[in-house]
């Protein structure tokens, strides 16, 4: 019972919020770390896949004019490195600032959007889903441009 007292008293007792507090920013920051190095990993590996799918389109395709083919793929897989650069952006502009810059995420949000929209096969959509699409692209444009608006309006200071 003591030990459980002993656990529980730093918990509820105001007195340690501080250490608490510097406690938790150094959990976030190790996993904030943590998730860094797996991006990074990530877009090594999606690197190689984009350059294999590009020589065998590149070097293997028996005749031309069937590059045309794989070419949404090719850009889905450019996408998806960008999309991963950009998540790799957000986790290290937090871990620098500690503070999570919306801008940057509405973006990275726009860019799979875009992503979707390009390697979109119209014939596999429903009418629903598509206005689900366009509902997401409206939306995520009017935040984009609010914040803009908003961060153009009121600067952030420096040293924040």
């Amino acid at each position: 019972m003591k030990l459980l007292r002993k656990l529980i008293s730093p918990l509820v007792d105001k007195n340690t919020n501080p250490n608490f507090l510097v406690f938790v920013d150094k959990v976030e920051d190790f996993f904030a770390k943590l998730l860094t190095l797996a991006m990074l990993g990530v877009i090594l590996f999606a690197i190689i896949d984009l350059g294999v799918t590009l020589a065998k389109e590149l070097l293997l395709v028996s005749k031309l004019g069937n590059f045309s083919a794989g070419l949404l793929r090719i850009f889905g897989l450019f996408l998806n490195i960008l999309i991963a650069l950009e998540i790799t952006q957000n986790i290290t502009s937090y871990l620098s600032s500690h503070i999570i810059q919306i801008e940057m995420v509405i973006v990275t949000s726009l860019i799979a959007i875009a992503r979707k929209i390009i390697i979109l096969d119209l014939g596999k959509i429903t009418d629903t889903q598509l206005l689900a699409l366009a509902a997401a692209i409206i939306a995520l444009s009017i935040c984009y441009w609010l914040v803009r608006r908003t961060n153009a309006k009121y600067p952030p200071h420096k040293g924040h």
